[in-house]
């Protein structure tokens, strides 16, 4: 693909040239390893040890994750083939092969899902009092109420836009849902096509247990609030059905002949000039629009559908039929989302609360800890969501930002919302007369436009916004406090592994270090002048930065472990990353398993590694855990001696991929407290437990589960084992 575009190298290690198996035999198929990775999520969703609303989140998630799949992945890779660009794999694989083999993938995955929702899924949600119901199913009641609703809160909203020669065939908008109508007239006898488009502004489902008289118009929320039971039900409408019910009121006078559903799917990939870096918004917001008219490169209908409006929609959207994916009712499972947010404790996951890091605890006055403060004890190491997000991170840059003795703030935003408190503060302390940078990534793929909005934002308010360094994207996250005080100015300082978002924080686990020291704030202000200004031959004391250091630093790393092995010391290498498929690093890594180092990688996604094949990787394991928590930190953990006692560990903000090592700007901080350090290596410690559950990765890329030992008991949890452990680490904290 064109953002993971593969090159051929010499494998060199200490000056001397090593014999490896051809590519083909050393690498997996990115494509298809993400493929695998939404199957394991499709697995967690056909867990039945899961909680049933949980296991329905994941199908919600699985078709998120494949709609992304298809506008980013397939769609480049469709784009490159048209153009002739294409070129094969860094495994020898033809793009057509290539896309062959992710078609046949893909629709056996979408055929096990819409299977798993309707043979598995529903029947367990209806035994317990919820339903997703048709028309035929509704009392009279509910039929009054879908009327009501239809008539004051949808019809208003809706446009019909029919098709002849009067009226060309209308643009339809990626992921959208439509109705394909087929309309006759009921004098001549003419059948005509309409699409109407279901607004976006609306529900997918909706809950018309709550339709009990006048009023019921106002029900467009999925009910969260209303108690659900298999004695008190919820029943859900999927908002076509109620157009479909109503469609004589949008062509009065036709008959209707058929309605059926279909979506499609476009290029939705941004390709943005950065020669010009003055005019780079305006580029992007151009380049936004262009995305709304890519190519479609997936068209989804429902069995129903009419073949003349399959033949219409296939010529007027320049489908092939290797691009067309039938499916049963109803399309676009992202909706299973209104429903999986029901609040039925008994079938969701037990409440986990952050707690506040330890060495927050301490520091508490009032209602928030003096964060300050406590980093003028030590540094302070916080993994969310177990701690919390609002008490550390977010409470550092809230204190900044109101507290009179700092002078500067500077932030790298990746992606936040726009309503962020995190944004919120850094506009009050550019109003409140402080300094204020705001390094603004606003090509953060899906984020552009809303990140374009709150750059503008920012600059209204008086905050310097730059875009970062032309021809990169700046992934680092990063904040630098500057604070007059005492002794002169001091800087403190976060690196993270995740966004400054405070909403994905309570979902996505991530790292962040808190520190006052010298020698790191110093290496974050040369990178923020870097960023803001022009300083390419920077060099840094504790932090590796992508792209002239990270992937030569972790190449460093694990050479000298080689060494380590080769010299009969004990070595491990372990690092924990949400994708692996950079060929160099990988290389190395299969050096370093031939010398005798173990390796354990625990990826979430992408992994392009072929482990446990004898002469290459036997030491090399690979494992996978999802949960209710999407695991995104990164950690880097390098070992030596008997007991391991000698030990280098990094956490930061770069995989192992082509894009994160040449054209990101990413940040990885040694860590240096032993406590934090022993923490890193304890995550390991509990991922590789042979009592945790989890996916393991065999050579051919096929990823086993296994949640029960040899006797059937469940195995542990590693998300839940290790909220126990912040727990326990907080009360002894406490004393």
């Amino acid at each position: 693909m064109t953002d993971e575009s593969q090159t051929t190298y010499d494998v060199t290690t200490f000056g001397v040239e090593h014999d490896l198996p051809a590519a083909a035999d050393r690498f997996l198929d990115r494509e298809l390893s993400w493929l695998a990775f939404n199957e394991r999520v499709l697995d967690m969703a056909a867990d039945t040890t899961l909680p049933l609303l949980e296991r329905t989140n994941f199908l919600s998630i699985f078709a998120s994750n494949l709609d992304e799949f298809f506008m980013v992945r397939v769609a480049g890779l469709k784009r490159r083939i048209s153009t002739g660009l294409a070129v094969p794999s860094v495994t020898g694989t033809q793009p057509r092969t290539a896309m062959r083999s992710i078609t046949k993938t893909a629709r056996g995955l979408v055929r096990r899902h819409a299977e798993l929702y309707r043979d598995d899924i529903m029947p367990r949600l209806e035994a317990e009092g919820i339903y997703v119901v048709g028309l035929e199913d509704l009392t009279e009641s509910e039929l009054d109420g879908v009327s009501e609703l239809f008539s004051e809160r949808v019809f208003p909203v809706l446009t019909p836009l029919a098709v002849d020669p009067a009226h060309p065939f209308p643009y339809v908008s990626g992921l959208s849902l439509n109705l394909g109508v087929v309309l006759r007239h009921p004098r001549s006898g003419a059948e005509h096509f309409a699409r109407v488009k279901v607004p976006p502004v609306l529900p997918r489902f909706i809950n018309v247990s709550e339709f009990v008289g006048p009023g019921a118009s106002a029900a467009l929320a999925p009910g969260a609030e209303t108690p659900v039971s298999p004695e008190t039900p919820a029943r859900f409408l999927p908002i076509e059905d109620v157009i479909t019910a109503h469609l004589d009121s949008l062509f009065e006078g036709m008959e209707i002949v058929s309605a059926a559903c279909f979506r499609i799917t476009r290029n939705e990939d941004l390709e943005v000039e950065e020669d010009d870096a003055e005019n780079l918004l305006k580029a992007l917001e151009k380049e936004l629009e262009r995305r709304r008219f890519g190519p479609a490169v997936r068209l989804e209908i429902t069995e129903d559908m009419h073949p003349r409006v399959r033949e219409l929609l296939v010529n007027e959207l320049a489908i092939d039929e290797s691009e067309i994916y039938e499916l049963p009712t109803p399309l676009d499972l992202r909706g299973l989302d209104i429903i999986a947010d029901i609040p039925r404790e008994d079938l969701h996951f037990r409440k986990a609360v952050p707690i506040v890091s330890r060495d927050l605890a301490e520091a508490e006055s009032s209602d928030q800890p003096d964060v300050f403060g406590a980093l003028r004890d030590r540094e302070i190491l916080v993994q969310h969501p177990y701690e919390s997000f609002s008490t550390s991170v977010q409470a550092f840059i809230e204190q900044a930002a109101a507290d009179p003795h700092v002078v500067a703030i500077k932030q790298s935003l990746y992606r936040t919302s726009g309503d962020s408190p995190i944004v919120d503060a850094l506009i009050e302390a550019a109003q409140a007369g402080k300094q204020v940078l705001a390094v603004v990534e606003i090509k953060a793929r899906f984020d552009e436009a809303n990140n374009i909005t709150w750059a503008r934002k920012l600059e209204r308010a008086g905050v310097h916004v730059v875009y970062g360094i032309v021809g990169l994207k700046t992934h680092a996250k990063l904040c630098l406090v500057v604070r007059h005080e005492a002794g002169g100015l001091r800087r403190y300082c976060h690196v993270g592994t995740g966004n400054y978002h405070p909403k994905t924080a309570r979902g996505y686990e991530d790292m962040g270090l808190l520190t006052a020291d010298p020698q790191l704030g110093a290496d974050i202000a040369k990178l923020f002048n870097q960023l803001s200004g022009l300083a390419p031959g920077t060099t840094y004391s504790r932090l590796l930065v992508a792209p002239a250091r990270v992937r030569d630093g972790l190449l460093e790393h694990i050479d000298e472990a080689a060494a380590r092995a080769r010299a009969g010391e004990r070595a491990r290498i372990r690092i924990k990353v949400n994708s692996i498929v950079d060929e160099r690093i990988i290389d190395h890594l299969y050096l370093a398993s031939r010398a005798g180092v173990s390796v354990q990688l625990f990826v979430r996604g992408i992994c392009a590694i072929r482990p446990g094949i004898p002469g290459l990787s036997e030491n090399i394991q690979v494992r996978s855990i999802l949960g209710r928590f999407l695991e995104h930190s990164r950690v880097f953990v390098f070992e030596s001696g008997e007991d391991y006692e000698h030990t280098e560990a990094y956490i930061g903000s770069a995989d192992l991929m082509h894009r994160n090592l040449d054209r990101r700007v990413e940040a990885l901080v040694q860590l240096q407290d032993p406590r934090h350090i022993s923490e890193a290596r304890d995550l390991f410690e509990l991922a590789f437990a042979d009592d945790t559950a989890r996916f393991d990765l065999d050579g051919e890329g096929l990823w086993t589960r296994t949640s029960v030992d040899a006797h059937g008991a469940p195995l542990a949890d590693y998300q839940t084992a290790l909220h126990r452990i912040h727990r326990r680490r907080w009360s002894r904290q406490r004393g």
